[in-house]
C-alpha cells in the first residue's frame, strides 16, 4: 500500500513528519505492508517547478491509495498565471474528492466551550461558492467594472446526490441522525436544489431521522445545543465555515481532523491553515493532523475490508486520546510542556507499547 506525503507550507513540515512517524510505528507493529513517497508542494515546489501544485504531484497521488497532504498558505501564492495553485482545490477537483468530512468532538482533558459535542460534517468538496470549483473554464468570480464585482455559485444534483449518500452511509454507522443546512429561504433555487436532493436520497435510508436547519440559526444552535445534532450534510462554504465554528467549540482547530474522500480516492488534511507565525518553533500542535491520518485509515479500511488498517485507525485515535487525557503528554496550546516534535515522540512511544 502506497502513502503519498505532501508536507505543505508554514508548520506543515513539522506536523506531518509527527503523522508519518506514528503511522510507520504503527506499520512495525502490524505489519501494514506500507511504502511512502513524499513530494513537494506549496512553496517549496514553487521555488524548484515554478509551480506550487505540479502536474507531477496529481498524477502521483492518483496513483497512490491515500494522501497525507499539510496545510498550505493559499492566501501568499502568487496568481495562477504565476504558478500559484491551490493545491487542496486541485486534489479535491482532480481526484473527485466530492466528500470532506469534518468530525468536530469533544475529548476529555481538553478545554472547549461546550460540554459535550459530537458530530459531523458533511461538506461537499467540488462546487458551491469555491469561485475555483464553479466554472468549467476561467474562474467564478468576474469584475464587471473595476467598482463591480460578481461571484458565479454552482450547485448540481449530481454532487448533491454524492454528499447525501455520505452523509447518510455515516448516520447509519452513528447515531442515525442528519442534518441538512441551507440558506433554502433566501436561495432558494440553488439551496432549494440541494435541500430537496438530499432530502429524496434520505428516502433511501428510512431508519435515519432527517431534519434542516437554516445557516445562521445553526451557527446558533451549535453554541447552545450541540449534542442535537449527529451528521450535519451541507454545501461546501457553509461547511467550510461551521466545522470551524464546531472545532473551536469542541477544544480549538488544533484538534480539527479531516477527509477528503471520493469513491477511488482519500487525502488527509488538518482543518487548520499553514500559521505561518508559529513555523518553525516547534509550538503546533500536531493533533489534527494525526486525527486526519486515523480517519483515512479507517476509510481506506471499510473500503479493502482490511482489518489490520481497521485495528491501526484504532489504536491511533485510542492513542492520541489517551495523550490528550493526560497534560503532561500535551502540547503547550492546551496547558502541556510539549513541543510538536516531544507530542509526536510520545505518541511513538504510545503506540510501540500498546500491547
Amino acid at each position: 500500500m502506497k502513502f503519498l506525503v505532501m508536507p505543505g507550507d508554514g508548520i506543515g513540515p513539522e506536523i506531518v513528519p509527527v503523522a508519518v512517524a506514528a503511522l510507520e510505528a504503527l506499520d512495525r507493529k502490524l505489519g501494514l505492508g506500507i511504502s511512502l513517497e513524499e513530494v513537494p508542494i506549496g512553496f517549496a515546489s514553487l521555488e524548484t517547478a515554478g509551480n506550487t501544485f505540479p502536474d507531477e504531484a496529481l498524477a502521483r497521488a492518483r496513483d497512490s491509495d491515500g494522501v497525507i497532504m499539510g496545510p498550505t498558505d493559499t492566501l501568499a501564492y502568487p496568481p495562477l498565471s504565476e504558478g500559484g495553485r491551490g493545491p487542496s482545490a486541485f486534489m479535491r477537483t482532480g481526484c473527485d474528492l466530492y466528500a470532506n468530512i469534518r468530525p468536530a468532538k469533544t475529548r476529555t482533558g481538553v478545554p472547549s466551550a461546550v460540554d459535550n459535542m459530537d458530530l459531523v460534517f458533511a461538506r461537499e468538496n467540488t462546487e458551491g461558492f469555491y469561485a475555483d470549483r464553479s466554472m468549467h473554464m476561467g474562474n467564478g468570480e468576474m469584475m464587471v467594472t473595476e467598482d463591480v464585482a460578481i461571484a458565479v455559485r454552482k450547485i448540481t444534483r449530481e454532487a448533491c446526490t454524492k454528499i447525501a449518500h455520505a452523509a447518510f452511509k455515516l448516520a447509519m454507522q452513528r447515531r442515525k441522525k442528519v442534518t441538512i443546512v441551507t440558506k433554502r429561504n433566501v436561495l432558494k433555487m440553488t439551496d432549494g436544489l440541494f435541500h430537496d436532493t438530499v432530502r429524496a436520497i434520505g428516502a433511501e435510508y428510512p431508519e435515519v431521522e432527517v431534519d434542516d436547519v437554516i445557516i445562521d440559526a445553526m451557527s446558533a444552535l451549535m453554541v447552545r445545543t450541540p449534542d442535537a445534532f449527529d451528521v450535519v450534510c451541507t454545501s461546501n462554504m457553509y461547511g467550510d465555515i461551521l466545522s470551524d465554528l464546531g472545532n473551536e467549540l469542541a477544544g480549538g482547530l488544533g484538534l480539527g481532523g479531516t477527509i477528503n474522500a471520493g469513491d477511488q480516492h482519500v487525502m488527509a488534511q488538518a482543518v487548520h491553515g499553514s500559521a505561518p507565525d508559529i513555523a518553525g518553533q516547534d509550538i503546533a500542535n500536531p493533533t489534527a493532523m494525526v486525527l486526519s491520518l486515523a480517519m483515512m485509515l479507517d476509510w481506506i479500511a471499510a473500503r479493502e475490508q482490511d482489518n489490520k488498517l481497521k485495528e491501526a485507525g484504532h489504536r491511533l485515535s485510542a492513542a492520541l486520546d489517551a495523550q490528550l487525557a493526560d497534560q503532561a503528554t500535551c502540547t503547550r496550546d492546551l496547558g502541556g510542556p510539549l513541543g510538536c516534535k516531544a507530542f509526536g515522540d510520545a505518541l511513538v512511544k504510545r503506540l510501540e507499547e500498546d500491547a
